[in-house]
């Protein structure tokens, strides 16, 4: 990404899929039915349902948030991917409609991962004033 065109084109994906992870998907989670949402969680096969249920929803909610200002953008983006791809994994006998959501979400957050946040985040304010 070459200019300053480049880098609000990034800004603006990290914060539109953060922000929509956080309130789209982790913010429901946290306020809502957490009970049947851990339900689901062990249906997976996890050990301690309702604690990976409050992870869950905590990287969605938290992860997004940290993403979509672009601080420890990587270690939360990260986070975020790791419950994606649990997501991803669930969804994978839905029909494509329900799987791309997650797919989307987990490539963005990978990709995240991999540019880090740019010149237009808080990681990069706090790395110019170091």
């Amino acid at each position: 990404m070459q200019g300053q065109r480049g880098v609000a084109a990034w800004t603006l994906v990290r914060f539109v899929f953060g922000l929509s992870l956080a309130l789209g998907h982790g913010l429901p989670k946290v306020t809502g039915n957490m009970a049947g949402f851990a339900e689901g969680v062990a249906k997976l096969g996890f050990p301690f349902p309702t604690f990976f249920a409050w992870c869950a929803a905590l990287s969605e909610l938290v992860g997004g948030l940290l993403v979509a200002v672009g601080l420890f953008t990587r270690p939360a983006a990260l986070v975020a991917a790791c419950t994606l791809a649990v997501a991803l994994y669930r969804h994978r006998v839905d029909p494509f409609g329900t799987l791309e959501k997650a797919l989307v979400f987990l490539t963005v957050f990978l990709a995240v991962v991999l540019a880090g946040p740019g010149p237009w985040s808080l990681d990069a304010k706090v790395r110019r004033r170091l």
